[in-house]
């Protein structure tokens, strides 16, 4: 049995500390009050978490051995977030750390582990990957995930902390991940789109298709490994989330093709939906590098106003790339 400590108390942080409570001693730390019986009282599990202020993080963390972290803090406000936790700080040359964020930074185009790594050594950080509701993992209902890190025994210490339900594997294509778990949440909200239109299922299965391989591509020019994108890491987490209406960023693009705000979509959500601020990220990188990325175009152009139907038509007609294989 472990102390992990988890950061963030939104949905995804609030599920990982459900499963990995049930063998683990867990505290939970976020800005807002959360209310801990509702994870305490599950028929499946009793979990044993407890809440902790930010001020006393550092006193309980000293007396834990071998304490390991997990950040569940949405990639938007990934940075400012590290900026300003003085208790991380004093002890980032031996924090282990697991990251369960997705997407990519605004403006700068930084994946999570370029700004993890401003912070803390490479060897010392893991990233989560893989297809998984947060509703499901809090329900206990069974699922495969990924650990990618340069540090293989660490990996495995975090794995280690997983329940049964949970099938864990370790993989070193950390970029890879970082890729698919971004730009898989841009596909979703094409997909949602397709279906808020009222394509169909065979327009959709189209549409996911191309994704995956222009995500594949958008990964092999920074070097990630093909394998990846067809295993959980990608396809798996794509097909999940370009499929349900669970999925935030799913109903970002539903809510486009119905013709709703982004800002209202954005308010009934209640919580972050990664794709709409990694779509300009992909599309700024895109360009600057002459990479073929024709969804993740249209999907921004579409989170700027431009015309829902049109655009989405335009992508199902339009050509592959020359290189494309499928």
């Amino acid at each position: 049995m472990k102390d992990i400590f988890i950061f963030g108390g939104g949905a995804w942080g609030m599920a990982l500390t459900s499963c990995l409570s049930l063998n683990n001693n867990v505290f939970v730390l976020s800005r807002r009050s959360l209310d801990m019986n509702q994870y305490g009282t599950n028929q499946i599990y009793n979990t044993k978490a407890v809440q902790l202020n930010y001020e006393n993080f550092i006193d309980v963390y000293n007396k834990s051995i071998q304490p390991l972290c997990l950040i569940a803090i949405a990639s938007a406000f990934l940075r400012e977030f590290l900026r300003k936790n003085q208790g991380l700080q004093k002890i980032k040359n031996d924090v282990k750390i697991l990251a369960a964020s997705k997407g990519i930074e605004r403006e700068s185009g930084a994946f999570v582990s370029n700004i993890l790594e401003e912070y803390f050594s490479k060897d010392n950080l893991c990233y989560l990957a893989g297809p998984s509701f947060a509703n499901e993992v809090k329900d206990g209902l069974p699922c495969a995930l990924v650990i990618h890190s340069t540090n293989a025994s660490l990996a495995k210490d975090y794995a280690d902390c997983f329940p049964d339900f949970m099938k864990i594997y370790i993989r070193n294509d950390v970029i890879g991940a970082e890729i698919a778990g971004a730009y898989k949440n841009v596909i979703a909200i094409a997909s949602g789109i397709c279906d808020g239109l009222q394509l169909g299922n065979n327009a959709k299965a189209s549409l996911i298709s191309r994704g995956l391989v222009e995500m594949t591509r958008f990964g092999l020019f920074f070097n990630a490994k093909e394998e990846t994108f067809i295993g959980l890491s990608g396809s798996g987490d794509l097909f999940l989330t370009s499929s349900s209406t669970m999925s935030r960023n799913y109903r970002v693009g539903f809510g486009l093709a119905k013709g709703k705000k982004l800002k209202d979509i954005l308010d009934e959500l209640g919580e972050v939906a990664e794709g709409v601020y990694s779509a300009k990220s992909i599309t700024q990188i895109s360009h600057r590098n002459n990479i073929h990325t024709p969804i993740a175009n249209e999907v921004q152009m579409i989170l700027d106003g431009g015309d829902v139907q049109m655009s989405l038509r335009k992508l199902l007609q339009s050509q592959g790339c020359e290189n494309d294989q499928l």
